[in-house]
């Protein structure tokens, strides 16, 4: 089991900003626990070396990792799938993510930026720390969620916060946001942030380019979630926002 970070303490890192809906902001990518009783699912699980921290956020609130429900995955890069192995195998937990992605998520299909994208730009000292970062949190060994499954519509909404998947392709091919109904909130993994290690900038805004499997297309797919009934945004990287998701998308076409 890899060691906690001193400098990470989920008590600080941890945020409740809807009832039952616990957001925590990961070393460089976050994950939500969603609880309704003593139930509770978790959506995406950080690096492969984020395990300790995914743990230690779950006992933070007063619940044990291997009572479970499922792990949503928003898309399969390892920086969200990281714990998702460890999970399924230690707990049996359900690791669920859209048909699109299935192959994705269990390691058999590659939908990402390439070692030669990251090179051309290591000069610049964002991305070399974020490079740093990447290879220090596993991501060259991290481990596939083989035995990940397709969710259906009918399970997700069973699910604590029944949630509800809508697709948003582009960064990955299935890509899926999940709306959680009781809270007025959208989970949005990459397909919309708040920061990265790479932006200076803090805010409703997207990935640089190279990140997206289809940069011509996230935009574009991004829309599908004009409309939702969404407040809080909580997304895979940065910090939690309060704003309607079409105010937030709007902001990007004029960012």
């Amino acid at each position: 089991m890899p060691q906690q970070h001193h400098d990470w303490l989920p008590e600080q890192r941890t945020t409740e900003p809807a009832e039952g809906v616990f957001f925590v902001e990961g070393p460089a990518s976050n994950w939500v626990i969603v609880r309704e009783g003593a139930d509770f699912i978790v959506i995406d699980g950080g690096y492969p070396r984020d395990v300790v921290h995914v743990l230690a956020s779950i006992r933070q609130i007063g619940l044990e990792p291997a009572e479970a429900k499922a792990m949503l995955i928003t898309h399969g890069h390892v920086d969200h799938t990281g714990s998702a192995a460890h999970f399924s195998k230690e707990y049996g937990t359900p690791i669920l993510c859209s048909p699109e992605e299935l192959a994705h998520v269990r390691g058999q299909e590659k939908h990402q930026v390439t070692l030669g994208q990251v090179l051309r730009r290591a000069w610049r000292p964002r991305v070399l720390r974020w490079m740093l970062h990447v290879i220090k949190a596993g991501a060259l060994t991290a481990e596939p969620a083989t035995e990940a499954r397709a969710w259906g519509a009918d399970e997700l909404g069973s699910l604590p916060g029944s949630p509800r998947a809508v697709l948003v392709a582009g960064h990955t091919p299935g890509h899926t946001t999940f709306v959680l109904p009781k809270a007025n909130a959208v989970a949005t993994g990459d397909a919309l942030v708040t920061g990265h290690p790479l932006s200076k900038e803090t805010g409703a805004q997207m990935l640089h380019p190279m990140f997206h499997s289809r940069p011509d297309a996230v935009g574009e797919a991004l829309k599908c979630l004009a409309d939702v009934d969404a407040s809080l945004v909580l997304p895979g990287h940065g910090p939690a926002l309060r704003m309607g998701i079409g105010d937030a998308i709007a902001t990007l076409s004029t960012a």
